[in-house]
Formats: structure tokens, C-alpha cells, sequence
């Protein structure tokens, strides 16, 4: 047997190694954080989705990496004593699944969203997103203005940004070939975010501590699922130009736009994603708190009194 194949056997065998290992322990994580609600078809795509309440409707939706239970049970109680409330995972998040060969650019995600309130019968809801999810829902409000009743965006991506400038603990996320994405989601992704899951933790909601039990309570351990890797990734590559024409049309809306935001946050600058994005929306409501990134968990009441505000500025409240 010659060296080549040698090396080319041994490589497979770790290789297999490592994709059987993910899958066992991605197996474990789905027992340890289960799936909270239902799935529906909208399109190619399967969204896993929670209701909860009755009255106005509210919509959330988690950023990079996370999925529905990134909302702490707090804010959604609360909003539920009075109204509708919806739960989504981003097409590829937490339990729902992106189609074969569907991009991940924030256009086709928001045609996905808008298909979920039309199948769910949700109309004009208060649209909430958290990091990624905030530039979902800007998306949804340009694109389908008639769908949408008001915004509320926590935290939220708002102004373009090169992918090679992106936080240093996504930096892992930047593969572009979908083919190495889906090698490295396979083998080595899994095992490495154990690794590196504290770390990763205090970085994402410095300056505040990591809350304890977040791998389960908050959904975090479902981000180390290999397909969850490879769909986080796409998220962050699929980014690329897209956030630039989309301010442009900030001028346009004509709803009632909420901002919150905190002062320490590590990953996104509010003064660029939260300031500058309220001037270029006609009448937006910022509001800006000490705290990091991670405000829907972190801060369960802030995050309620600024959502009831919102709602009272939209007439729901």
C-alpha cells in the first residue's frame, strides 16, 4: 500500500470518526433541549414555531446562531397574559429546516417569514428580532409592508459590514465553499464548540455574566449541532451585500419602529446599528441600557417594558 493511501485511509477513518461522534452527540443535545412546539411547511423550508396567549399578535425571531428559546420565558409569559404570541426558529435554526439548495440571504428568509403569518393567519404583527433576527424583520417590513403592523429590534444588525469584520467568535463561521462548510459541520465543528463554548459564552454577552443553565434554558446547546453549524454559516457568508441597499430604503418605512439597545455590547456597536439606524427611520424610538448583546435573556424585564412600549406606540399595548 502506498503512502498516498495510507494517508487517504487513515484521514477517512478519523473523518468518520469525528461525523459519528457529532451525530451522537448532536443526539444528545436534542434530548437534553427537545423541540417546544410544531413545524409547518412553508415552502421548502420546515419552521418550528411555539404559540402561546391569545389577543394581538407578536412575532419573535432569534439572531446568528440561536433559536426561539434565546427569548427568556419571562418576556414571553409576560407578553402572553394579553397576546398572540409566536416563537420562530430562523429557517436552519434551532428545529426548523432550510431546503436543499435554498440560499440563506435575508431576502428569502423574509419570503419565508411572510409565508409563516399567512399560513398562521397572523396579520400585522408586532415583528420582533434580536441580532440577525432584527435584520430579518427590517427585511420583512420593507419587502411585504402590508404584513407587518410594527418592529421592535433588540441589538439588531442594521448597517452593512464586511464578513471579514464580523465578531471574532463568529470568525470560525466564515466558510464560503458549501462544500468545505459541510465537511467542517461534520467533523470538526462539533468538538470544537465544545471546546471553545465558554469562551464563546463570555464573549457573546460580555459585559454581562453568562447566565447559568443557558446551554439548556436559553437553547444554546443546539448551536453545536452540526447542521445548525452549517446553517449559522451560511447566514454570516450569505450576508454579504446585502445590508448596504437595504439601508437605503430605511427612509421609507412608514411604520412605528422600536430600538433597544445596550451601551456594552460586545458584538455589535449601538452607536452604528442602534443611533445612526433610528435618524434614518422616520419618528424611530430608541432606547438605549446599560448591558451587552444578550438583552432578551439577560434582562427579561428591560426587554418586557421596552416590548410594552412598543406596543403601546402601535396601539396594542
Amino acid at each position: 500500500m502506498t503512502l498516498p493511501l495510507v494517508i487517504a485511509g487513515a484521514a477517512g477513518a478519523v473523518g468518520g470518526g469525528l461525523a459519528l461522534f457529532s451525530g451522537a452527540t448532536a443526539r444528545r443535545i436534542e434530548k437534553a433541549v427537545p423541540q417546544d412546539g410544531q413545524i409547518v411547511e412553508v415552502g421548502s423550508e420546515r419552521i418550528h414555531y411555539v404559540e402561546q396567549g391569545s389577543g394581538p399578535p407578536i412575532v419573535m425571531i432569534h439572531g446568528l446562531g440561536g433559536q426561539m428559546r434565546n427569548f427568556h420565558h419571562d418576556v414571553v409569559d409576560g407578553l402572553a397574559k394579553d397576546h398572540r404570541v409566536i416563537l420562530v426558529d430562523r429557517p436552519g435554526s434551532g428545529y426548523s429546516t432550510r431546503g436543499a439548495g435554498v440560499s440563506a440571504r435575508l431576502a428569502v428568509q423574509a419570503e419565508t417569514i411572510a409565508g409563516l403569518l399567512e399560513r398562521l393567519h397572523v396579520e400585522r404583527p408586532l415583528l420582533v428580532g434580536h441580532s440577525l433576527g432584527g435584520a430579518l424583520s427590517l427585511t420583512v417590513a420593507l419587502d411585504y409592508p402590508d404584513r407587518v403592523g410594527a418592529l421592535a429590534l433588540i441589538a439588531p444588525l442594521s448597517q452593512d459590514q464586511a464578513v471579514q469584520d464580523v465578531p471574532p467568535v463568529f470568525k470560525g463561521l466564515v466558510i464560503r465553499s458549501p462544500a468545505v462548510r459541510r465537511v467542517v459541520s461534520w467533523t470538526v465543528a462539533t468538538p470544537l464548540g465544545m471546546m471553545k463554548a465558554e469562551a464563546a459564552l463570555k464573549e457573546i454577552f460580555a459585559p454581562e455574566p453568562v447566565p447559568v443553565g443557558f446551554g439548556v434554558a436559553g437553547g444554546g446547546l443546539l448551536a453545536m449541532r452540526p447542521n445548525n453549524f452549517y446553517a449559522s454559516s451560511s447566514d454570516l457568508v450569505d450576508l454579504e451585500g446585502e445590508l448596504a441597499p437595504m439601508v437605503e430604503r430605511y427612509p421609507s418605512l412608514s411604520l412605528p419602529v422600536s430600538i433597544l439597545y445596550g451601551r456594552g455590547d460586545n458584538l455589535l456597536d449601538y452607536r452604528l446599528h442602534g443611533e445612526k439606524t433610528a435618524a434614518q427611520i422616520p419618528g424611530a424610538h430608541l432606547e438605549l441600557v446599560e448591558g451587552g448583546h444578550m438583552l432578551p435573556f439577560t434582562q427579561p424585564e428591560t426587554t418586557l417594558r421596552f416590548l410594552r412600549g412598543a406596543l403601546e406606540r402601535n396601539g396594542r399595548g
